[in-house]
Order: structure tokens, then C-alpha cells, then sequence
């Protein structure tokens, strides 16, 4: 038997024009088709935004077109049809253990030393000055008392025994490049730098079928960080340049409203890192370009024996980085299908960049940092017990994004989309002696996003209607993706950690009764084939907006694309969700403090902000990557006296 990505069964003859579609693709992206404009440049994208069906190219190309006598329903959404994606090679699941990426490697030094203003003359291509150290050099030095060196390289590592070394980009801090890189521990109050150093190899020896760019922008995603230290998607450089990224680690307001130290309420717990190249997001972090950066202070201590006695760092608080990948059913090898606009989904699962590992724990609490790097698809997390799997396991999420909410709040699931992190902590107690699963149990069946009741006019019900099948949403434990595999000991061991079920309280929310200086208002729509935000696509040589230094604002967030369901981030500045379609948010993981919002089909959802502290551009974007990549972003910046502009 014959299978597509979706686990659909095909023809021999079916899979057959699938594997040599999936060929055509490949050649074109290893002769230099990688972005949205050579798709354009050569022909290959209609005015509606669907790739030509030539030589089965699309991945929404169908072999047979219906015709009007056919049985096919007038109107139906392509979307429908089975994908033009053939199926991975068989892995076998819980064969290796997790990676725990290891904590990133400081330097006493680095060569040449740093300076404020960018080294151009040594191949630095910092886009300005450092802010932080003119505002205080004394907090702020220019030459921080923590260093770190990481050089982007090109490696090869195994995903799976049951397939070949692959070849990937990673971060390398003088032990060795990995993907994930190594996890960043930070502290409030202890600045840092790091210099990020572009070593990839030039395109023309990019291996993997051709696939991603070898020019590089490291974003810290979700951080307060002043703009040129950012990642701005516009910031790229290519190989043998670096650029000097300085980490104040300190909390928003302390330049503002909260001065000298920041409202403690807005401390960042789980940051991640990753490529933010314009046009080439999807491709180089699908490529290996993503690690984790965990920040602490001095109640969120990293030490459960003291302030709010949290699980130890890093034994027992395990960050957790979700990606799902397709792999060529011949060869074996890394495939990105660059001819996939609305999203691309896998049919591997990796945790920490292992193909469904296993992990041996203790029967104590644990807390996981569990972010979707994507590029596409949203996980619903359960516990599942094979053995028993009509009884709910119960967990506690405590945090989401980047943030610790106000009380932990037990749960039995919860949703993420690409690039939302949320913080959960697993009491293992009542499963000593036993093995129990993560498993994703929210159905997907394409880059729309999940099949959802947020809106009428979804594709994915109406795919399921048209083809006659029953689609749900929540599929039965034991049906969805396993995804990680919890082995737990069965001898009692010490947990010093507080318990989740005795209310502890961790920060409070920020005031959003103030009145905003402005309302804006952003639609997310398509238009001739590309992802818009109010009818534009990006553009690195147009701000949209400028918003005031210090300042409050509104922001509503609207989606009218039809059937899609769009990850919004906002870079600099978290916020909070004021309103779903009018009404207050209902589920926990909207009522904390936010940097990904999830946009729902047909969906207005109102934001709060404060923009504080520093000066520059940063970017709106869907972090659907893909999207991304075909021009859902647009520029804006902070400046002394904003504008008024209220439709961007």
C-alpha cells in the first residue's frame, strides 16, 4: 500500500506522479527557486495565489481536474483534495532518549573586542549603536560581564536511527554545532552579549536538495530588547560577517513607568532564539536555526528551595522544542516543499530534535518549557495512559509565553500554535512504576490550521462534509501523535518543589484600564497569491506606523482570510488580550500576558500595549513561517512623537 504525508492511501500509479512532483520541486529549489519572487519572476504562481499545476508542482495539483460532469460539488476547496506529499520512511518511535540541550558555553573574551558603534571594518553589520549603554554605561557597559560566541554552521546529524545522517544548520558555541542549540540561562541584571557569527557554507554547496538561504538574522523571540539587537528580519548577513547582539536582560518600564528597575510583573521566563531571514524564516529554521533562552530573577529562581520554589534548573525544568518534518520516502533525506504556500505539515514528530524520543523521570513534579517552532502545525497536548485511556490525566499550566500567569491553573490539555511556548508542570507521582505519553491530539489536516468551530466558512469542516467523513476535532486518546514518552521510575525520591494545587501565586497582571493614545487596526487577508496585512505585503524599505516612545495602545487584530488561522507576533512588547469578537477571553492560556495571539478564522481580537524604553524598527508577522515568507509582516517603529495612522 501507497501513502501520502496525511497517512491517505494512494494509487501506485498516484504515488508514483507524486514522487516525480516531488522531484520537479526539488530540482527547482536546488537551482536557486527559493523565494516568493523567483515563484513570481518565473510563472509559476496564478493571480489567485495557487502554484501553476505543471508537472504536478502545487501541493494543492490534483491528477484529474473535475470536470463539470463530474461529481465533485462546484466550489469545492481544493484543499480538499489528498496531498501531493508522499509519506515519510517508517521510523520506529521511543527507541532513542530526549536531548537535553546543554546550557550555552560563556567566553571571558571576544576578538575584537565590542564596540557601540557597529565594527564595519572588522565585517560587522549591526544595523546602530548599541542603546542600552547610552542610556546607563555603568549598568549597561558596552562590554558586558557575560560573553557568548555562537557561529551559525552547516553539520549533519541522525534524527532517527531509521534514517540517514541528515544535514543541518545549527548553533555552535565552541562544543560543537547542534539543533537545537544550546539553552541560554540568563539573569535579570546581568547583561549579556552575544556574538553571532554567519560560518554557513555559500548557496551553492547548501546540501538537503537546496533548501534554505545561508544569510542569517538571530531574533530572541519575545525579548525587551532595544532594536538593534533585535533580529530585525531586515538585519541579514551573509557568510564570514557577524553582528554584536546586546542582551540588557532587564524588565520593560525601567526606563519609563517603572524606573530605575522595571515592573517585576512583566518578567520573561521562556525565550527561544531562531533565524529570522526575510523571506527565508520557514526554510532556515526548518533547517536546524532555533535553541532556547530561560530567564530568571529572584523569585523565579531556577532553585526550588527557594523563591517561588519552582522546580530545579536544569534537572527537573526541561525545555521541550516541537517541530514536525517530511522526509524523502527514497532517500531518506531533510525535504522543505517550497511550493506549499499555505503550510507545511510533517508526518515526523521531533522533540528536541529526535523523532519521538523517550524520557526517563522520576516520580516527583517536573516543569516543561514546550515551544512550537512549526513551521505550521498546532499541538493540544494530553497525558495519555495507553493502558487506560478514558481516564483524563490532569496537569498544571503555569505559564504562557514568556510569562508566569498570576496562579497555576489545572488543566487536561492545552493548545499552542507556532511559536507559543507555554509552561506546564507534570506531578509524575501517580504514574511511579509506569509509562504515559504526550500526545498531540488536535486535528490538522492541512496548512490552514486545525479543523476548528471558531467561525463559519472553515475549510477543513467543509472538506469533511464534502468528502463525507466525520472530522473531529479532538481526536480519542491513543489516536493523535505520540509524541514524547515519559518512562517514570517507580522508587520515591525527595521534591522540594512547590505543589501547583495549593494556589501559590507568582505575578500579578498589568493595569489595561488606561486610555490608549491610538486604535489600530490590522487585516490579515490574502491578495494575488500572497499573505497581506491591510493590503500590502512586506516591504524592508517602508515603516508602516510609528508609534510614541512610552506610550499606550490598542490594537485590533483581524482575520479576513477566509479559512485560515493565523499565529499574530508583535516584537519588543508583550500584551494582553482584551477581546475575543467582543468578548473577554475565556481560556487560560488567553488570559496571561501574550507575544503570539492566535487568529481564528473571521476573527477580531482586540490587544493592549505599552510601548516603553527603546527606539528602532520591529516587525508584525504571522508566525505561521510560511505565511511569513510570502509577505504576512510589515515594519513599524518607536519613535519620540508617533503618528496617527489607525489602518496601517
Amino acid at each position: 500500500m501507497y501513502f501520502n504525508v496525511f497517512g491517505e492511501k494512494v494509487s501506485r500509479a498516484r504515488y508514483r506522479e507524486m514522487l516525480n512532483a516531488a522531484k520537479n520541486r526539488r530540482e527547482l529549489i536546488a537551482a536557486g527557486l527559493t523565494s516568493r519572487r523567483s515563484l513570481f519572476k518565473m510563472g509559476l504562481l496564478t493571480a489567485g495565489g495557487m502554484l501553476v499545476v505543471q508537472g504536478g508542482l502545487s501541493a494543492r495539483a490534483q491528477t484529474n481536474p473535475p470536470s463539470s460532469g463530474s461529481n465533485s460539488s462546484p466550489g469545492t476547496n481544493q484543499l480538499c483534495l489528498p496531498s501531493n506529499q508522499t509519506a515519510s520512511p517508517p521510523t520506529r518511535a521511543f527507541v532513542e532518549p530526549l536531548v537535553v540541550m546543554p546550557l550555552a558555553r560563556k567566553v571571558s573574551s571576544l576578538t575584537p573586542t565590542p564596540t557601540e558603534n557597529p565594527n564595519t571594518g572588522a565585517g560587522e553589520v549591526r544595523a546602530a549603536p548599541f542603546q542600552a549603554p547610552h542610556i546607563d554605561p555603568v549598568r549597561f557597559p558596552v562590554v558586558p560581564g557575560t560573553l557568548y560566541q555562537f557561529n551559525q554552521r552547516q553539520f549533519t546529524a541522525r534524527q532517527s536511527p531509521d534514517l540517514p545522517l541528515q544535514t543541518l544548520w545549527g548553533y555552535d558555541d565552541g562544543t560543537g554545532p547542534r539543533s537545537p542549540g544550546p539553552t541560554y540561562q540568563a539573569f535579570y541584571g546581568k547583561p549579556q552579549l552575544t556574538r553571532n557569527i554567519n560560518s554557513l557554507p555559500p548557496v551553492t554547496q547548501v546540501n538537503n536538495t537546496g533548501f534554505g538561504m545561508p544569510s542569517v538574522t538571530t531574533h530572541l523571540h519575545n525579548a525587551h530588547n532595544p532594536s538593534e539587537s533585535d533580529g530585525n528580519p531586515c538585519d541579514f548577513y551573509g557568510a564570514g560577517h557577524f553582528c554584536d547582539q546586546y542582551y540588557p536582560n532587564v524588565l520593560a518600564g525601567f526606563n519609563s513607568d517603572h524606573a530605575p528597575n522595571g515592573d517585576i510583573n512583566e518578567s520573561l521566563s521562556t525565550l527561544w532564539y531562531h533565524d529570522h531571514r526575510v523571506d527565508f524564516t520557514s526554510q532556515n529554521t526548518y533547517k536546524g536555526l532555533i535553541g532556547m533562552y530561560c530567564l530568571f530573577n529572584q523569585f523565579d529562581t531556577g532553585n526550588e528551595g527557594s523563591g517561588f520554589h519552582l522546580p530545579s534548573f536544569p534537572q527537573f525544568d526541561i525545555p521541550l522544542a516541537f517541530n514536525d518534518r517530511v522526509y524523502d520516502p527514497e532517500t531518506g533525506d531533510l525535504v522543505f516543499d517550497l511550493f506549499n504556500l499555505d503550510g507545511i505539515l510533517g508526518d515526523k514528530f521531533l522533540v528536541n530534535g529526535k523523532i519521538q524520543p523517550f524520557f526517563e523521570v522520576q516520580p516527583r513534579r517536573y516543569r516543561f518549557r514546550m515551544l512550537d517552532t512549526g513551521p505550521s502545525r498546532f499541538y493540544e497536548f494530553f497525558l495519555t495512559d495507553l493502558n487506560h485511556t478514558s481516564i483524563a490525566n490532569p496537569y498544571w499550566l503555569i505559564g504562557t509565553d514568556g510569562n508566569l500567569l498570576p496562579n497555576p491553573v489545572q488543566i487536561t490539555s492545552v493548545r499552542i500554535a507556532p511559536a507559543e511556548r507555554v509552561e506546564v508542570i507534570i506531578d509524575f507521582r501517580p504514574f511511579a512504576g509506569k509509562t504515559i505519553y504526550l500526545e498531540n491530539r488536535l486535528n490538522q489536516l492541512n496548512g490552514q490550521g486545525p479543523v476548528d468551530n471558531f467561525g463559519p466558512g472553515n475549510t477543513s469542516q467543509e472538506c469533511s462534509a464534502n468528502l463525507g467523513m466525520n472530522v473531529p476535532q479532538i481526536v480519542p486518546a491513543g489516536a493523535g501523535n505520540l509524541l514524547l514518552q515519559f518512562r517514570v521510575s517507580g522508587t520515591a525520591v525527595a521534591d522540594h518543589s512547590v505543589d501547583p494545587a495549593t494556589n501559590p501565586t507568582f505575578y500579578q497582571l498589568p493595569n489595561t484600564n488606561v486610555e490608549p493614545r491610538i486604535t489600530r487596526t490590522f487585516k490579515f487577508d490574502r491578495l494575488n497569491g500572497q499573505w497581506s496585512i491591510n493590503g500590502q505585503f512586506m516591504d524592508c524599505n517602508q515603516f508602516r506606523f510609528a508609534v510614541q516612545q512610552n506610550s499606550v495602545e490598542q490594537w485590533l487584530l483581524m482575520n479576513l482570510s477566509g479559512d485560515w488561522t493565523h499565529p499574530i507576533h508583535i516584537h519588543l512588547e508583550e500584551h494582553q488580550i482584551l477581546s475575543r469578537n467582543r468578548v473577554a477571553p475565556t481560556l487560560p492560556a488567553d488570559k496571561g500576558r501574550k507575544d503570539v495571539t492566535q487568529l481564528h478564522p473571521n476573527e477580531r481580537v482586540q490587544l493592549f500595549f505599552r510601548f516603553r524604553d527603546w527606539l528602532g524598527k520591529y516587525p508584525i508577522h504571522c508566525h505561521n513561517v510560511v505565511h511569513e515568507d510570502h509577505a504576512m509582516m510589515a515594519l513599524w517603529h518607536v519613535v519620540a512623537q508617533g503618528d496617527d495612522i489607525r489602518v496601517p
